[in-house]
């Protein structure tokens, strides 16, 4: 298994993250492109010390951004929805 450290990037706190965290206790980080539902499984476990019942992915395009004359775009990246066992909690920032 690859460093744990390198495969989760960091969690994604949103409005609609923190609507899924509460309802449904699902949690969403940002991954490496390469990593795969095991690998993130894996290392989420690892890192938390919780049960993840099931990982869904999602690849996020990049925007095309342009100032004047030029083009660019901001780089592609992989997003991961962990759904964790009844019970079990990820606190990023409770009580502040």
């Amino acid at each position: 298994m690859k460093d744990p450290y390198s495969i989760i990037k960091k969690p994604i706190i949103t409005e609609k993250s923190t609507l899924l965290k509460e309802a449904q206790n699902k949690v969403l980080f940002q991954v490496a492109t390469h990593a795969n539902k095991k690998e993130i499984k894996q290392a989420i476990e690892k890192l938390f010390g919780v049960t993840v019942l099931g990982v869904n992915t999602l690849k996020v395009r990049g925007k095309v951004k342009g100032l004047r004359m030029r083009k660019g775009k901001r780089p592609d990246w992989k997003k991961a929805f962990v759904t964790l066992k009844e019970g079990d909690k990820i606190e990023f920032f409770e009580g502040v």
